[in-house]
């Protein structure tokens, strides 16, 4: 049996899980999300939590289970207490500007560069700081990885945009003659 599948998910005050033909609707206070069932999986809702269970034994199945509980559980956190992903910007010039869901930045470039961010996505700057936040965690950490991908950092002055929990390799410059 999967070793995640098999946990069952608690559910917290507020959210209610639909479980319909083709997909299970999560609802709770921050918003809705369906989540698509999987191939070979059932789920259902007793006493407060929700239990996946595969109908059979083989590998694909097996596969499936793990996943069709972690995209449940994903929803379940989402929609009670949403998901965040911080961004740091460093280098000498760089400046942010905006909010909601469009950014300005310029980070060393001819032009400014504007990114929007997807229906759901909420941009929030602070100073140098970006954070990106929402109910669904597939698209929180999309919209963060290709706000990093506008300008990654570099490994000799850290410049450009990281995680704020990212820890960057820095490299030694260029040797001097002897």
């Amino acid at each position: 049996m999967s070793r995640i599948g098999k946990q069952p998910i608690e559910i917290p005050t507020g959210v209610t899980i639909t479980v319909g033909d083709s997909e299970i609707t999560v609802a709770g206070p921050k918003g809705s999300l369906n989540v698509p069932i999987q191939q070979n999986t059932k789920t259902s809702v007793e006493d407060n939590k929700a239990i996946v269970t595969r109908i059979d034994d083989e590998p694909k199945s097996r596969a499936w289970h793990g996943l069709q509980r972690a995209l449940l559980a994903n929803a379940v956190e989402g929609v009670s207490k949403g998901f965040e992903k911080k961004l740091e910007i460093n280098g000498v010039g760089f400046r942010l500007s905006g909010g909601g869901r469009q950014i300005e930045m310029a980070l060393g470039f001819s032009h400014p560069v504007k990114y929007t961010a997807p229906e759901g996505i909420d941009l929030k700057v602070e100073k140098m700081n970006i954070t990106v936040s929402g109910i669904d965690k597939q698209k929180v950490g999309q919209t963060a990885a290709e706000i990093r991908s506008l300008k990654k950092p570099e490994p000799y002055k850290g410049k450009g945009i990281k995680y704020a929990d990212e820890v960057l390799i820095r490299k030694a410059g260029k040797a001097g003659k002897k």
